[in-house]
C-alpha cells in the first residue's frame, strides 16, 4: 500500500516488550522505569492478528524491537507464527546482544535472517557506565554466536550522541576490520532522553573514521532501512550512517512501527495513531484491522521536524523504550 505522498509501505516494526536488561542514559535514564503492566502487552495471537491484517496490505518484512526483545519467552514459536502467514518474507530484530550467545541458533533455525546489536563503544569501563552492566564480553560472545549461527547479515549499532559517556564511537568501526559485519553510526533523536544528548553529524565521523582508516568509499549495499554505506581499505565488513538530523531520510520513509502495547505509528516522532489492542480486546475483525491501519498509513506525515519547536502539539513524549525506536 502507498500513502499520500506515493511512499509504499512494506515494512513493520514492532516492539515485543518496553523492558530492557540494559539502562543506557539516553534511552530510560537515571530515575525511576514505569514498565508497561504486562497485560497492556499484545499477546501472540494478537501480534499474529496485526501482521495478518498488515501482510494483507503489502506489508512482507518485519523487525522485532524492544526495549530488549530476546526478555520474550517462546521467541523462536512466535517467528516461526509469523512466518507462517502469507506475505511475510523476511524477519529480523534488534538486540542489546546480552542473551545472544544462548539464542543465536534457535532463532536462525526459527528463520529470522539478520541481527542488529547494539553497542556503543568498545571499552569496557565505558560500556559499564553506559549501560549499567559490566556485560561488554557477553556481548562480543553474541556477536560471535550470531556470525556463527549463519545470519545473512550481521550488524552493531553505535549511537552516536555527544556526552554519551567517555568514549571513542569510532573505535567501534574495529569490529568491521575484523569481522563481517556492517557496523552503523545513529544519530540520536530529541525523543525521550534523547533530547539530552546532541547528535554527532555524518561528517565529522567520516572525517575521524578517515584520519584512522583511510577513505571510505560509497557502495549499493542496501538493507530495508535507511543506511548509507561505505568500505573501508582492509575491512571485512563495511561501516554505515542512519543520519535522520543531518542527512534526513523521510522521503523513502517504507514503514510502520506497532509498539508493544498496540499503538500503530506512522512517524517516529508522532503519538500512535490508534491502538490495535483496544481493537482486538473489543472483538475486531481483521478487515476492522486492515481499515485501522489503512488509515494509518494515509495518515503517515511528510517527515519529521526534528529540527522545529518541540512543544509543537501530537508529539511522542515515551521513551524509545517504550515505543520501539
Amino acid at each position: 500500500m502507498r500513502d499520500q505522498y506515493g511512499r509504499e509501505i512494506n515494512y513493520l516494526r514492532i516492539s515485543l516488550t518496553d523492558r530492557c536488561n540494559l539502562r543506557c542514559g539516553y534511552c530510560l535514564g537515571s530515575g525511576p522505569v514505569r514498565w508497561l503492566p504486562e497485560e497492556t502487552l499484545l499477546t501472540d495471537g494478537e501480534l499474529c492478528a496485526v501482521v495478518s491484517a498488515a501482510a494483507e496490505l503489502g506489508i512482507s518484512r518485519l523487525k522485532l524491537t524492544g526495549g530488549e526483545p530476546l526478555l520474550r519467552p517462546g521467541l523462536p514459536e512466535l517467528v516461526r507464527r509469523l512466518y507462517e502467514i502469507p506475505g511475510i518474507e523476511d524477519i529480523t530484530l534488534t538486540t542489546n546482544g546480552l542473551l545472544l550467545p544462548e539464542q543465536a541458533e534457535k532463532l536462525a533455525e526459527a528463520g529470522v535472517s539478520g541481527v542488529n546489536i547494539s553497542l556503543d563503544t568498545l571499552n569496557r569501563a565505558s560500556y559499564a557506565a553506559l549501560t549499567g552492566t559490566d556485560g561488554l564480553e557477553r556481548v562480543l560472545e553474541g556477536l560471535d554466536a550470531a556470525l556463527c549461527a549463519g545470519f545473512s547479515h550481521v550488524k552493531v549499532n553505535c549511537v552516536s550522541g555527544e556526552g554519551i559517556t567517555d568514549r571513542n564511537p569510532a573505535e567501534v568501526a574495529e569490529l568491521a576490520r575484523t569481522r563481517q559485519v556492517w557496523v552503523r553510526y545513529i544519530e540520536t533523536m530529541p525523543l525521550g532522553q534523547g533530547k539530552n544528548y546532541a547528535p554527532v553529524a555524518r561528517a565529522a565521523l567520516m572525517k575521524e573514521l578517515e584520519e584512522r582508516y583511510g577513505p571510505l568509499t560509497p557502495v549499493n549495499e542496501r538493507g530495508n532501512g535507511p543506511a548509507v554505506y561505505y568500505s573501508v581499505p582492509d575491512f571485512a565488513g563495511l561501516v554505515g550512517f542512519i543520519s535522520p538530523c543531518s542527512a534526513p531520510f523521510c522521503d523513502g520513509c517504507n514503514r510502520l512501527r506497532l509498539t508493544a502495547d498496540g499503538w500503530v505509528k506512522p512517524c517516529l516522532q508522532y503519538q500512535g495513531t490508534v491502538n490495535l489492542r483496544e481493537l482486538l480486546r473489543a472483538g475486531a475483525s481483521g478487515e476492522m484491522l486492515k481499515a485501522a491501519l489503512s488509515a494509518a498509513i494515509r495518515s503517515k506525515p511528510k517527515g519529521h521536524r526534528f529540527a522545529e519547536d518541540q512543544a509543537q502539539t501530537g508529539l511522542e513524549r515515551r521513551g524509545m523504550s517504550a515505543i520501539g525506536g
